[in-house]
């Protein structure tokens, strides 16, 4: 399994928790140079005031703990 897929594999495992509060996400981009996964918050996590909180306090977090080569997930847009 390539880096992508595994950040994929991550992304869907974050997606139910998000949709349950009619919120989404979307894999933009895998820099592997900068260790980093960009991704758009869609829905209701699109511009929400939580939405730094829900990258860096679930979605990294899970992504990191997970894909240890993986250092920061930011949002693209």
């Amino acid at each position: 399994m390539d880096l992508r897929e595994k950040v994929v594999a991550v992304i869907e495992k974050v997606k139910p928790a998000l949709e349950a509060d009619g919120g989404g996400i979307e894999l933009v981009d895998v820099l592997e140079d900068e260790k980093a996964v960009l991704v758009n918050l869609t829905g209701a996590c699109h511009g929400c005031p939580m939405s730094t909180m829900t990258i860096k306090g679930y979605v990294e977090k899970l992504m990191i703990e997970e894909i240890p080569e993986i250092k920061e997930v930011r949002l693209a847009n």
